[in-house]
């Protein structure tokens, strides 16, 4: 079985990975752990633009690798096979991409629970993939609505 768990690091990743960790174990799975960076603006490139903002946008894709390592290295300790992968995209396209490339069995995503005006105006992640996706999806309930 292959798994694609897809983490945000934001609050909701603990319980991401805590509810992959378990159907992993019980299934034998293979764990593809995967973060979506956002996509470069088109003057960070080889375009000439401001070195602060390519500073900040290298630092955070560093970040945002040493912190993808760090939990797949976290998960290997409990024994499950596991690969990090840190791709930019847009972030449900990017998940549903890479779920078709890698034959994956079923997708872990979290919701936020923002909101009704949220949804509206803005969509969501788990929805976009629990609609585009060709197997099932697990979305972790994260936070309650208020």
């Amino acid at each position: 079985m292959n798994i694609l768990v897809a983490i945000d690091f934001s609050d909701a990743t603990e319980a991401i990975v805590r509810q992959a960790e378990e159907i992993a174990v019980t299934h034998s799975a293979k764990v593809w752990l995967l973060h979506v960076a956002e996509p470069e603006p088109d003057f960070v490139g080889y375009q000439p633009g401001p070195q602060a903002e390519r500073d900040f946008l290298a630092e955070r894709f560093h970040t945002e690798h040493r912190n993808i390592q760090h939990i797949a290295k976290r998960m290997r300790a409990t024994g499950l096979d596991i690969t990090a992968l840190l791709v930019q995209g847009v972030t449900g396209e990017t998940i549903l991409e890479r779920a078709r490339k890698l034959n994956i069995d079923m997708i872990i995503v979290g919701s936020h629970g923002r909101g009704a005006m949220y949804q509206l105006l803005v969509g969501s992640v788990s929805e976009g993939v629990l609609r585009g996706a060709v197997c099932p999806v697990l979305v972790v309930p994260t936070r309650r609505d208020t």
